[in-house]
């Protein structure tokens, strides 16, 4: 292990020029925490592009190294972890939770209100090496690639919590997926379906929407150029969806999608691309029974059932292109961009 690694770090917030490749000393493991070679980190919309431009949090102490969902293999041990674990191929959750709150002690740890997190409060895997806790990683099944365990490990654990423990989502009931060829949306997609839902996927463009075909989806809308209010009713004969997977909150969709919701309806959302504030008909909400609930994050539960999900086929990773830690500014400006299906994954590894 060298003495130095190569990082990218944010300094000033920003366009993609902010992102600067330095040489920086290779962390040491504290107790309870090990060092990882990192051999995957995904590109994320909100926990990258966002943070670095200033649009998510403005409290950061520079210098940042982005990267929240870094996985490769645990190469040393601090204090109190086993040095067995060396050589293990993990993947690492970013929310660091306090441990002591009542949501913590009640089980409900993708509710604490003291969670650090990974690129943000400590850095991340925008490197070589990082260093986390130990409750934070977790063991990748044989048959997945280090890029596969990021994303599967930073999406599908909060699509699970949303649609089954949140939305309870049940076998034949109909859903409909907002962003469905984006990063979470093609998680809700696939969970949703692997529940046993009747999945209608929307998207901004034909191409994006019949993307979303390929990993479950039984219909789809392109609510760019289609009534989706409309469509919906027509897919479902009048009846509507049971749950709706929002996470675009964008005001000129918000409404179609908020009608779309049949009585007794639940609307479940961790995202806001769109904008975020949007018009709420709550004559609508309380006549029709409807439950709105807001949940980022996930529990551990979530993230061992995701990748065993995706250890045994049943769920898959949807990356758009890999790409060498040095090409940071590029995938961040083809995220910027748009157009992109699945995830951006950076491999420090690589060039």
């Amino acid at each position: 292990m060298r003495s130095s690694m190569k990082a990218v770090t944010v300094r000033e917030f920003g366009d993609a020029d902010v992102l600067r490749m330095e040489q920086l000393p290779t962390p040491s493991p504290a107790a309870g925490e090990v060092l990882i070679e990192v051999h995957s980190v995904s590109v994320n919309q909100t926990l990258d592009i966002s943070v670095r431009q200033g649009g998510y949090r403005t409290d950061l102490r520079f210098p940042v190294v982005l990267g929240t969902d870094p996985a490769g293999v645990i190469v040393a041990t601090g204090d109190g972890v086993p040095q067995a674990r060396c050589g293990e191929r993990v993947s690492v959750v970013a929310s660091m939770r306090c441990g002591d709150c009542r949501f913590c002690r009640m089980g409900r740890e993708d509710s604490c209100p003291r969670s650090k997190h990974l690129g943000l409060d400590r850095w991340g895997g925008y490197a070589e090496y990082v260093t986390v806790p130990v409750e934070n990683v977790f063991p990748i099944p044989d048959n997945l690639s280090f890029g596969e365990a990021s994303v599967i490990t930073r999406h599908f654990p909060t699509a699970i919590n949303l649609l089954l423990n949140h939305a309870r989502l049940e076998q034949g009931e109909w859903v409909l997926i907002m962003g469905a060829a984006g990063a979470l949306g093609s998680c809700g997609v696939q969970i949703a379906r692997h529940q046993g839902a009747r999945v209608i996927a929307a998207a901004g463009a034909d191409s994006r929407a019949e993307a979303a075909r390929e990993y479950g989806a039984e219909f789809t809308v392109n609510y760019r150029e289609q009534d989706l209010e409309r469509e919906v009713l027509r897919i479902t004969d009048g009846h509507g969806v049971d749950v709706l997977f929002e996470n675009i909150a964008d005001p000129t969709l918000w409404p179609g999608a908020f009608n779309s919701l049949a009585f007794a309806g639940r609307l479940v959302t961790a995202g806001a691309h769109g904008g975020g504030t949007v018009p709420l008909d709550v004559k609508r909400l309380y006549l029709k029974r409807i439950r709105i609930t807001g949940q980022p994050g996930a529990t551990r539960k979530d993230v061992e059932l995701a990748l065993s999900l995706a250890g045994r086929g049943a769920v898959r990773a949807i990356i758009d292109r890999t790409m060498p830690l040095e090409d940071v500014k590029e995938a961040h400006e083809l995220l910027e961009r748009g157009g992109i299906i699945g995830k951006i994954v950076l491999d420090p590894t690589l060039g």
